[in-house]
């Protein structure tokens, strides 16, 4: 990783084009933490102000992302909640853990709380407080989806029952659980608060400690369910199938983490407020 002399471009450029390299071609790995700007200023043979005019080219094109006292990371793009967890576990050795959550329903999040949950439960995690906001969408009226692709209004009110009862057995656990680590004493403050809106949610987002966003568009899909009347064809969102981007809040207010974790969270918020009512 060493510049080359006779390479026009600036040293800066160089030294993010090198880092670019060894990026794309998983020399570090997604989630990898790169050497401190001290390291990477001896290994280049330039100022450390070089390497952080570097840093910030990757930054700007989505490959990096710094945390505040940790240093910077290769960002990830975690597929499917099973990337999403170690996050989430992490986020729980803060001592006061935030989470909101806005999609279709809290199956992926049920299980994305269990194994961080089960850890305080063992004392192996112990956070003072934990509270979880969920917002998800009222399905006691007609949505886009889930809904019958015949168009028969009866099969959509079926497909709603249907992920209503998925929906309530997750939200069901989460509560218990929380609860029931609050009532013997391992979390000191617990909260976990849901509320619905008359939306069809078409994405779903985590934010996590108001500083990690995870966000990921539902893909539509048609395919075949059963109920006890018998099975019939509905449009659906794939939660399952989301793919889910990362961003975080840097510290710098013009950073593109910064600025989506900000739009992510105003967004809920707004949300949450106004047209979201408590279930």
């Amino acid at each position: 990783m060493e510049l080359d002399p006779d390479d026009p471009r600036p040293p800066y450029l160089q030294v993010a084009s090198s880092l670019r390299a060894a990026i794309l071609s998983r020399t570090f790995q997604p989630g990898e933490q790169l050497p401190s700007q001290t390291e990477l200023a001896k290994t280049f043979g330039v100022a450390r102000m070089t390497v952080q005019q570097a840093l910030r080219i990757l930054r700007d094109e989505g490959l990096t992302v710094s945390r505040q006292g940790s240093g910077v990371f290769v960002r990830e793009k975690t597929a499917r909640a099973v990337g999403l967890r170690p996050h989430v576990e992490r986020a729980f050795e803060a001592e006061d853990v935030r989470i909101d959550f806005v999609g279709f329903t809290s199956e992926t999040l049920h299980g994305a709380l269990a194994e961080p949950l089960d850890k305080i439960r063992s004392g192996r995690l112990t956070p003072s407080s934990v509270r979880l906001r969920i917002l998800l969408p009222d399905l006691s009226r007609p949505v886009a989806v889930p809904a019958a692709a015949s168009g028969d209004e009866d099969e959509s009110a079926r497909a709603r029952a249907r992920m209503v009862a998925i929906s309530d057995r997750s939200l069901e656990g989460i509560r218990a659980t929380v609860e029931e680590l609050h009532e013997l004493g391992f979390i000191k403050d617990a909260a976990v608060d849901v509320r619905r809106y008359g939306v069809t949610p078409l994405f779903k987002a985590y934010v996590l400690n108001q500083e990690d966003v995870f966000f990921g568009f539902y893909p539509v899909q048609e395919h075949k369910v059963s109920d006890s009347q018998g099975s019939f064809t509905i449009y659906d969102s794939a939660g399952k199938d989301s793919e889910l981007f990362h961003y975080a809040d840097d510290g710098d207010a013009e950073s593109i983490g910064s600025m989506f974790v900000a739009q992510v969270r105003g967004w809920f918020e707004s949300a949450w407020t106004t047209i979201a009512v408590a279930s």
